[in-house]
């Protein structure tokens, strides 16, 4: 992604200057307090908030102030829950952090040692969902290569004011697991196969079904066909399948989504006669 060289300049003389004192803190074992002033400095100095104006310890919620959010044009943009730098980042940490963003509609939220920096998307669905989109280690990032760079970028302002993580977030969708396993069991694409496998197998009768159950069983990993991801996932593709079948038929067009396959006058011939449906 372009990155403004300044911004770029900024984050690798940033990363250089809090790497060293990161690795200080954690060899002291800083406390939660001193860790908590380390990250505002790096929210300023490395990412690029106005410390005065954009970051505050003062948004309450449920009665509660969180540790700290970035505030942009009057508006919440994330919420940062810190711990210790030596203390190991767990899911029970971020959930109160989560909580607090379903109730505001804040979509963003960050877990972070100050070492290490974990990214959520909140989505706001029942039950509120929670997914990491990005996990930084800022000790193992060098500032001298540009994907890292870039890594470090979408949490910077700049990144904010152009929905940089939200591009993100939706690139990392558009190759998620769940969702394209599902695009991989779609009917269309079993009809695809299907077609491709008779060019091989010109003699063989194959049904749709037993193409999907072969690559359940022998070809994907049961996580990515369980659970409520998968069955998000399948209602997705299934809604996005409906809404081009409808186009199609408003256009006049053949309502199949898979144009037929460039098959010899022999094969088609088999393909009627044996091979139906």
């Amino acid at each position: 992604m372009p990155i403004a060289t300044k911004v770029a300049d900024r984050i690798a003389s940033g990363l250089k200057r809090f790497q060293p004192i990161l690795i200080a803190a954690k060899s002291r074992d800083v406390n939660e307090s001193d860790t908590s002033m380390i990250v505002t400095d790096m929210m300023a100095e490395l990412l690029g908030y106005d410390k005065y104006t954009e970051l505050t310890k003062e948004l309450t919620i449920k009665g509660t102030y969180c540790d700290l959010a970035t505030r942009i044009e009057g508006k919440i943009q994330m919420i940062i829950e810190i711990k210790a730098i030596g203390v190991e980042l767990k899911e029970s940490h971020f959930k109160q952090a989560v909580d607090y963003a379903a109730n505001q509609g804040i979509e963003w939220v960050a877990l972070t040692n100050g070492h290490i920096w974990k990214v959520f998307k909140v989505t706001f669905t029942q039950p509120i969902n929670a997914e990491l989109v990005l996990e930084l280690d800022m000790f193992s990032l060098n500032p001298k290569d540009k994907n890292h760079v870039e890594s470090i970028y979408l949490l910077t302002r700049e990144s904010m004011l152009k929905s940089g993580l939200y591009a993100y977030y939706d690139q990392s969708q558009a190759t998620n697991k769940f969702d394209l396993a599902a695009v991989v069991l779609s009917e269309p694409v079993l009809d695809s196969v299907r077609r491709e496998i008779r060019r091989l197998y010109p003699d063989v009768r194959i049904q749709i079904d037993d193409l999907r159950t072969a690559i359940i069983e022998e070809v994907l990993k049961r996580e990515v066909i369980e659970g409520e991801k998968a069955e998000a996932a399948r209602k997705k593709v299934q809604k996005s399948m409906g809404k081009l079948l409808k186009t199609r038929k408003k256009k006049g067009e053949s309502p199949s989504l898979v144009p037929e396959a460039d098959l010899s006058e022999e094969h088609k011939a088999k393909h009627d006669t044996s091979m139906p449906g």
